[in-house]
């Protein structure tokens, strides 16, 4: 009689093996409906910015222009650990679909704002929609496929971002012009109801928790506590500086819950954040890397669409569109990273050769000159996006693939969690350092490089120079209304001076990029290469594996 491990008879339930009875088809049609959930998240990123000026031009609410942008980042970026707990805890299907309508009727509600304060506050339940989008969705890709395969659907994650940056912004000036704003909300819906169809129609609802789980009501609460000050203190720090006590104050009480958060959750027996995973080398280096990465990217592209409308006098359509050759860079080494890991199994030089390159890409970004040829930086800016596209796609199949199968879906928001902060905390330095680095004086002398008599430059700063609208996100107008009172013949010197000081302050602060994405390098080279799993979960794979090992026993009388 022959004799085998129990493993290796047991069959996997749903739980141990989500993937366990769907079929190609369906894990396709999921796979599609998971893409158009994300598309969801990325393309509200894309297509509500260039669109603001004119919203609030009509909403009549200039004053409280940020807080349209502000109250969005915080929700979607406060919830994302959260949902990612209770998907593990309750299952991913509910947790999916509620966001989904949550950022539909936020969607809805958005469109039909007649006055700011509306419009804050259902973009703000937006966002709490958005929270669930992005790493959900990437957990049940990890659900559905095994990580030795995951790379060639997640790769996808980068193709989506780069589709929605391309579209978005050239969407939402057809339905303004078109239309009216309260469409670029509107285009939500129907995109929406067709994830939520395919998506409560097919996928299963696989949970882990235990028979006692409970939700960690305080971790909930003092996270939220200690995020939501940090991430306002940032944002405010993008048009003020941070020893402004607005800035620094919000973010010293947010450290003090931060601290006590992390108090809490080494004393529960269910955290939000268990904090025994940062004690896994792989996990913890992914999230020091991707937090670097994405700070050294929001530090250094967040320039581009500024320079093409100060320096090249572009609109925000064409601004967007003149970021393609970074776009195609990102969304090919994205997919393509996701393929080779998949065929080889091996990650560790993938994300290490893609942030040198990231980190190149940067670096050569730090030489442009108003002068410099669209040419050369859209050469500059293919580089730096096949950096960036490894980080869309690999590192969520290395901390996939690090933890247990139950703890995935925090794992994963997790990651998210720390890209979206690195981005945040990337933008508002960086724009710190601009306007450090743009100074009068700075003005003053590559005016007179230029060719400007040095009586007719003031030697502070003339009446029509407002350095801070220059200064303030999104606000692009000339603060050069003084060149009317200078002779024609002076105007284009004394502006080719301005735009080289200009470039200059924007060069300069992009270095800080650079650091960055060196951190992320450093990072990524502490990975510990773990072989990916041949089946969606260790429980399936410790099946496998038995089963195999059965076949090698030999026969017992």
């Amino acid at each position: 009689m022959e004799s085998f491990p129990a493993e290796a008879t047991k069959t996997p339930s749903i739980d141990e093996d989500p993937a366990l009875g769907l079929s190609q088809r369906t894990k396709f049609e999921i796979l599609g409906a998971i893409m158009l959930g994300l598309f969801l998240g990325a393309l509200d990123q894309t297509i509500v910015g260039p669109v603001l000026p004119t919203i609030v031009t009509q909403l009549h609410g200039a004053d409280l222009y940020t807080w349209v942008v502000t109250v969005y980042l915080l929700t979607s970026t406060v919830s994302v650990p959260i949902y990612g707990k209770l998907s593990d805890l309750y299952g991913r299907k509910q947790l999916l679909v509620g966001g989904i309508v949550l950022f539909l009727i936020g969607s809805a509600l958005s469109g039909l704002s007649q006055e700011m304060w509306q419009l804050i506050l259902f973009r703000g339940i937006q966002g709490l929609g958005a929270g669930a989008l992005f790493p959900i969705s990437l957990a049940v890709i990890g659900d559905l496929f095994s990580p030795a395969e995951r790379g060639k659907y997640q790769g996808l994650f980068g193709l989506v971002f780069g589709v929605s940056f391309i579209i978005g912004p050239l969407l939402g000036g057809f339905l303004t012009t078109t239309f009216s704003w309260h469409w670029i909300f509107y285009v939500n819906i129907p995109v929406g109801l067709v994830a939520l169809f395919v998506i409560g129609r097919l996928l299963p609802n696989i949970h882990h928790a235990p028979k006692d789980a409970r939700i960690d009501w305080l971790g909930v609460a003092t996270l939220v506590l200690g995020l939501v000050p940090i991430l306002i203190g940032f944002t405010q720090a993008e048009t003020l500086a941070f020893t402004d006590p607005n800035v620094w104050a919000w973010m010293l009480a947010g450290a003090v819950f931060l601290v006590i958060f992390v108090i809490i959750e080494g004393r529960v027996a269910q955290p939000i954040i268990p904090l025994h995973l940062f004690r896994n080398r792989t996990f913890s280096a992914s999230m020091v890397s991707i937090f670097f990465a994405t700070f050294g990217f929001g530090a250094s592209i967040i320039f581009l669409p500024l320079y093409f409308q100060v320096v090249e006098g572009a609109d925000p359509t064409t601004s967007g569109l003149k970021l393609f050759p970074f776009l195609i860079g990102l969304i090919g080494s994205s997919i393509g990273s996701g393929f080779i890991v998949s065929r080889t199994g091996r990650y560790k030089a993938i994300v290490v050769g893609g942030l040198v390159i990231l980190t190149i890409g940067l670096a050569l970004m730090t030489q442009l000159r108003y002068t410099t040829d669209d040419v050369v930086l859209w050469a500059w800016m293919f580089v730096a996006g096949l950096g960036v596209g490894p980080t869309f796609a690999v590192f969520t199949i290395i901390v996939q693939n690090s933890v247990d199968f139950h703890e995935m879906g925090t794992a994963t928001s997790d990651l998210t969690l720390f890209r979206q902060i690195g981005t945040t905390v990337g933008i508002a330095m960086a724009f710190t350092l601009f306007r450090d680095n743009l100074t009068w004086s700075l003005l003053h002398d590559r005016i007179i490089a230029a060719g400007a008599p040095a009586a007719l430059v003031p030697a502070t700063p003339p009446a029509g120079f407002d350095l801070g609208a220059l200064t303030s996100v999104g606000n692009t107008s000339s603060p050069l209304a003084f060149l009317s009172q200078l002779p024609a013949a002076a105007q284009q010197i004394f502006l080719n001076g301005f735009h080289d000081a200009f470039t200059l302050s924007i060069s300069n602060s992009m270095w800080l990029g650079v650091g960055a994405a060196a951190v992320a390098v450093l990072g990524a080279l502490a990975l510990k290469e773990i072989p990916l799993r041949k089946t969606a979960s260790p429980g399936a794979q410790r099946m496998a594996d038995a089963r195999a090992d059965a076949n090698r026993l030999p026969a017992v009388d």
